[in-house]
């Protein structure tokens, strides 16, 4: 049977549930065990799908083509697993989950309530097979939420159902720093403890947020007040980059907490991809710019799997990747003069799509290495056709109705194609030979996730390669544009997907490693 661990958070929410739940699975993994990870978000959407990346950070798709919580990208990065649609799961989606069932008549009658019905539907979520050793399950909010009291307790009743030596709760906590006074305050954690015990659990590991590393008269206080051994009082200290997290919990032994705790032989870990990154960080590198032409700045997550694959591809290539934000509404072209290349993301909505377009053009007549990515690469189409081709009627059906639709939802263009849904998760592309994606991925099939619902219009095709830009990727039936480039172009690429999800710090992705490689070499 597989062994759970409750990621939970108190004081205040961005503490990094998401990044140490990813490291428990990574100090697990370097002792050769199996892990599965799983995210329980207490808010009432059914899934991030329509919350805005300004106020929610960005909206992670799983393969099996789902709509997620961020955290998910944290967990597969780090560890290097699939995740899929039965791994995230929102409050809004467990009360539409008993609803249904109330309706189809499958309580019999019963009334239904939280306790059983909804604590029951939880319970079978976290439950749910995953042939591993470990199941990580992190709990987003904050404990006393009023929205996550039934997440708390579902969690609570499960320790009971499996055994509480199959389950360990691990605990975040917050310990403010106070200059004035020149005090690290430990009060704050004290009271998130009190709060957890109010709804039945006990911590068996805590992680204290705090500027510095926590003393042990601090572990020990802290230990006292909240039931628990000084040295389960573990620091979660504030540090550069994310990947040293593992290495912080490592140096303070919470591999052999867990161990103790679950009755597992104590072993020594294989760290050393983590410390490649830490060597990494601060070896003495050159720095290539890239110019991101984007309007979701306003919030450090919004473009996060983004910012982690430029960062992946930098470590693949020995430089420091500095990124430099353009904001799309505001772009003019003095805003490029100082990057080595220039990277159009995906996004939704006319707002900042002109400045897009003007970027992907400046791109393209000043040789500058060019990555676009979903309307990334439908701006870069758009350009071509009205400043190369001379059609400036060329548009996309989302931003005009009146246009030459180079973009556009497929049954607009093709009456037997896709109707107007979002086309979600991977889905395969044949690469044609001799071309730049055939290069950079050195495959003829390759599966990108997607997330979108404009498509370019295959009937552009021909007038476009008469001009010079080409179609390296198709989908398998041949009416999905799914890569282009320009042959003549130091490098210029765009893809309908999203590489992205797909990177990792150990390997990055083909494409950005390739797209970095090319920045270097302007």
């Amino acid at each position: 049977m597989s062994k759970y661990i409750f990621v939970t958070g108190g004081v205040v929410s961005s503490l990094g549930k998401g990044v140490s739940a990813a490291s428990l699975g990574a100090l697990l993994q370097s002792r050769g065990y199996t892990v599965h990870v799983r995210k329980f978000d207490p808010y009432l959407n059914v899934d991030p799908g329509t919350m805005s990346p300004l106020q929610h950070g960005e909206v992670y798709v799983t393969h099996d083509g789902f709509e997620t919580d961020l955290d998910l990208g944290y967990y597969e990065r780090f560890l290097g697993i699939k995740l899929s649609r039965t791994d995230s799961v929102s409050g809004g989606r467990i009360y539409w989950d008993v609803l249904n069932a109330e309706r189809h008549g499958d309580y019999l009658g019963a009334t239904v309530q939280l306790i059983p019905h909804v604590s029951n539907k939880i319970k079978e979520y976290i439950a749910r097979p995953t042939d591993t050793d470990f199941v990580i399950c992190e709990i987003g909010g904050t404990v006393g939420d009023i929205e996550g009291k039934i997440f708390l307790e579902s969690i609570r009743q499960f320790a009971n159902d499996v055994g509480r030596r199959n389950v360990m709760f691990a605990h975040l906590t917050l310990a403010p720093y106070l200059e004035q006074s020149g005090e690290l305050k430990t009060k704050p954690t004290q009271m998130s403890v009190r709060r957890l015990l109010e709804n039945g659990i006990q911590a068996d590991v805590l992680f204290v947020r705090s500027p510095r590393m926590l003393t042990p008269d601090e572990q020990a206080k802290i230990g006292m007040f909240c039931n628990i051994p000084a040295k389960n009082v573990i620091t979660s200290m504030n540090v550069d980059n994310i990947y040293k997290i593992p290495l912080v919990y490592e140096e303070q032994h919470v591999f052999d907490i867990m161990a103790e705790h679950f009755g597992l032989p104590m072993a020594a870990g294989d760290m050393s991809k983590f410390h490649k990154i830490a060597d990494y960080l601060t070896a003495d590198l050159p720095t290539c710019t890239i110019g991101m032409v984007g309007k979701y700045f306003d919030v450090p997550d919004a473009y996060k799997s983004l910012n982690e694959a430029l960062f992946h591809a930098g470590v693949q290539n020995n430089v420091h990747v500095k990124i430099k934000k353009i904001d799309a509404e505001r772009f003019t072209p003095n805003d490029c003069k100082d990057v080595d290349g220039i990277l159009i993301p995906g996004g939704f909505g006319a707002r900042g799509v002109d400045g897009k377009i003007a970027a992907a053009g400046y791109a393209r007549e000043n040789n500058i290495p060019f990555m676009g990515i979903c309307l990334g690469m439908q701006v870069s189409v758009i350009d071509f056709m009205r400043n190369v081709v001379g059609d400036k009627d060329a548009n996309s059906t989302e931003f005009a109705k009146n246009c030459t639709p180079v973009i556009c939802i497929m049954n607009d263009c093709d009456k037997d194609n896709m109707g107007g849904t979002l086309r979600l998760g991977a889905y395969p592309c044949n690469i044609k030979p001799n071309t730049l994606a055939h290069q950079i991925y050195g495959a003829d099939q390759i599966f990108e996730r997607h997330r979108h619902r404009y498509e370019m219009n295959i009937e552009c095709q021909a007038v476009l390669e008469k001009n010079g830009m080409i179609i390296s990727g198709l989908s398998p039936d041949g009416r999905l544009p799914e890569i282009v480039e320009i042959p003549s172009h130091k490098f210029f690429i765009a893809g309908q997907f999203h590489p992205e999800f797909q990177s990792n710090p150990f390997t990055g992705h083909p494409l950005f490693n390739a797209f970095i490689a090319a920045a270097m070499k302007k």
